[in-house]
């Protein structure tokens, strides 16, 4: 095929292109006339990203801190992504859903293995000083990290072990929301009585979440999973990726991160407490809290050891 051949195809499917949205293609082409060059730093848009870091502090260590929660939410957002597109594949193949899976999982490793950053990247002492004017912020208060939870497994696995017998899919959100594990990090049940660092996040977040989690209760991962055919469900290879990601999000993340506040915040010099205020060890603990989105790819040794010897 010629070069004015290969022309006229392009100009036929921008007609066609254009047409099915009612526009006018000579238009479109002469815009094209004035259009500058695109450029790296205008495509990424670098100076908007690299002006997103603002410290409350004169402490350099801060900048650490900042940058690394801000390139967990990146991470997060490409994690969601990846999900939104499995979970509304209304039935997708084998090597669709592990191709995804897989991409998943790979964002997660990343996390995983960057704590070092924060664990060894800060003077402790510079840390414990910043930290006084994030109070009462805190990293539980990712939005994203609770999205990724809700699209990844059935809600029953999110609801504190406490409770669970007395949830089921039947439960109106409102009541399962008021029962996620994470609630344990602030809320006093017998009084229902919530710190000032979950009923800011709530307030935020709420609306958000109870759509969230209405939405994923029958497209999960976990129920794109079952819709496998049987035979791949109980592939090896697959089933080992289904449970690396499980372990991954609900131990290997979790204990890293609560390997680094151990270090920070039972410091010889620090309170013991976090910036939120929150039961930390009872919300961040596996063993605790059992969280497991996908407890039947588990034996019952597996299940009941969750997160212990980590």
């Amino acid at each position: 095929m010629n070069t004015e051949s290969l022309y006229q195809d392009k100009i036929e499917a921008l007609e066609k292109k254009f047409k099915a949205i009612n526009q006018n293609t000579e238009t479109h082409l002469e815009g094209l006339l004035w259009s500058k060059p695109i450029t790296y730093w205008d495509y990424i848009q670098t100076d908007a990203l690299l002006n997103l870091q603002t410290q409350r502090t004169t402490l350099p260590d801060e900048m650490v801190f900042i940058m690394y929660h801000q390139i967990n939410e990146l991470l997060f957002k490409m994690i969601l992504w990846e999900i939104d597109q499995l979970c509304h594949t209304e039935l997708p193949s084998t090597a669709y859903f592990t191709e995804k899976l897989g991409r998943i999982s790979r964002y997660f490793d990343m996390l995983t293995t960057s704590f070092d950053i924060m664990t060894d990247g800060m003077e402790v002492d510079q840390y414990l000083k910043f930290r006084n004017t994030l109070t009462p912020a805190s990293g539980f208060q990712s939005a994203q990290y609770r999205l990724i939870e809700f699209a990844s497994t059935d809600l029953i696995n999110l609801i504190d072990a406490r409770f669970r017998a007395t949830i089921d899919r039947n439960t109106p959100y409102e009541h399962a929301f008021e029962h996620l594990y994470w609630q344990a990090a602030g809320k006093d049940y017998k009084t229902g009585e919530k710190s000032y660092l979950i009923q800011q996040f709530e307030k935020r977040y709420k609306k958000e979440f109870l759509d969230f989690m209405e939405e994923y209760n029958t497209i999960n991962v976990w129920r794109k999973f079952k819709q496998l055919p049987l035979e791949d469900q109980q592939n090896e290879d697959l089933v080992e990726a289904m449970r690396h990601y499980d372990k991954t999000v609900n131990i290997t993340w979790v204990m890293g991160h609560f390997r680094t506040a151990v270090k920070y915040i039972e410091s010889s010099q620090g309170n013991g407490e976090a910036t939120g205020g929150s039961d930390w060890k009872k919300y961040m603990l596996p063993k605790y809290q059992k969280r497991i989105f996908f407890p039947e790819l588990w034996t019952k040794e597996e299940l009941d050891k969750w997160g212990e010897n980590v």
